[in-house]
């Protein structure tokens, strides 16, 4: 993963609503979770959510499908390993060299 990308997908798992509704996706599986639950669960209205919602899809982290009526947000794992891996890649490299 690139700098840049995962600086961003940091940037909207920093807001606290954000970061609240991917936790809570990622509590739901890979089937996803209804809007509707996500909403009632969360106490967040409804154009709120949408709004958040919508920033997590635009850097990879939720993806969306409609089953129906019913529109399923689904937290894309591959994408969330790729930034703990990320974060952990150089972990401890420097341990045995100090500056």
């Amino acid at each position: 993963m690139k700098l840049e990308m995962a600086a961003k997908r940091l940037a909207e798992l920093g807001h606290e609503t954000r970061l609240k509704i991917f936790r809570y996706l990622v509590k739901g599986g890979h089937q996803g979770v209804p809007v509707g639950e996500i909403q009632s669960a969360l106490d967040v209205p409804g154009s709120t959510l949408s709004h958040h919602i919508t920033r997590l899809v635009s850097v990879g982290l939720v993806e969306q499908r409609r089953e129906g009526r019913t529109l399923y947000c689904v937290p894309q794992y591959d994408e969330l390993h790729g930034l703990i891996d990320f974060l952990q890649e150089e972990c401890c490299v420097n341990e045995n060299n100090p500056s």
